[in-house]
């Protein structure tokens, strides 16, 4: 679809809206797509999600591309009041604020409790999970590691649960992270280490039900998917200053980006969230009934560019 002999032999569309999905079109390829739109009068709305891509090592990539969409779109969504902040200051461009909407589906948000278990004596003990997943490029949960060790051996009968895939913790794995993977096995006994495949849905919502806190290990990024589901199943989230974290929902922040990690700062917050703890999760209503906001939304915007 981002091709534009595509639009040639699907004609029958009235607006083009981008999300994701560009990351092997170059700018120039971007820049193709984008006259096409113009010449065929099709509006284009891009939806910001991604200020700095969480895949990429080096930025230059996503901003170019960036700097070919941005400019172009007839209109701008995205999804913090900071990442408009930041969109206007480098492209002078006004963008509407839409919040993420649930990522849990709706019949299992209607099962999520509205009280969650408290830790403490007596109790399963104050759970904080880390997911390396396959380390994604923003991820550096090495660097971290030692800070969150101390964080939970500070809070009696806290463990840190580390999950991640057979790729990257497996010796065997095609992604292997040695270094990880040895600090991993020398932690202390209040470390449990998880290796196995990628969650299915529901799988992966059973995992975070079942912690007390989620780590966002990241050096950098914009906006989190895996934050907003936290949100819809009550689990609390202790996230990087890097990005607009903070600006999505609450969560106990850390200093840590590119160039800087402070170790106290990570340690306080993960004190910080036990301190919160149980979160009660978003509401089955008040999803729906921001669903039903961002739909109006965006129907308002695209009758405006299409003149209806």
């Amino acid at each position: 679809m981002l091709d534009p002999s595509w639009m040639r032999k699907h004609p029958a569309f009235d607006l083009f809206h981008i999300q994701f999905g560009f990351d092997a079109r170059g700018p120039e390829q971007l820049a193709d797509l984008v006259a096409a739109l113009e010449a065929e009068g099709k509006p284009l709305v891009y939806t910001v999600h991604d200020l700095r891509n969480p895949h990429h090592l080096v930025r230059d990539e996503h901003d170019a591309q960036l700097d070919v969409l941005v400019p172009a779109a007839d209109a701008l969504i995205t999804l913090t009041p900071g990442a408009a902040h930041e969109i206007k200051s480098r492209w002078g461009r006004d963008a509407i604020v839409l919040p993420h909407p649930h990522v849990v589906d709706l019949e299992r948000l209607a099962m999520v409790p509205r009280r969650r278990r408290l830790p403490g004596p007596g109790g399963e003990g104050f759970r904080v999970g880390l997911h390396v997943k396959s380390l994604r490029a923003c991820m550096d949960p090495l660097t971290i590691l030692p800070a969150l060790i101390e964080a939970v051996q500070q809070i009696p009968g806290a463990v840190l649960q580390v999950d991640g895939h057979t790729d990257v913790l497996d010796p065997g794995g095609d992604r292997y992270a040695r270094e990880l993977a040895e600090a991993l096995r020398a932690a202390p006994p209040c470390v449990e280490v998880r290796i196995h495949d990628f969650f299915s849905d529901d799988q992966l919502w059973d995992y975070l039900a079942g912690l007390d806190v989620s780590v966002l290990p990241y050096r950098f990024g914009t906006h989190s998917g895996w934050l907003e589901a936290c949100r819809d199943l009550g689990t609390a989230v202790v996230a990087p200053s890097c990005g607009y974290y903070d600006e999505q929902g609450q969560v106990s922040s850390f200093v840590m980006d590119e160039t800087s990690f402070d170790e106290a700062s990570l340690v306080a917050a993960i004190h910080d969230a036990y301190g919160r703890t149980p979160v009660e999760p978003l509401s089955l209503d008040e999803r729906v009934a921001q669903r039903q906001q961002i739909a109006a939304a965006h129907l308002a915007l695209y009758a405006e560019l299409l003149g209806a």
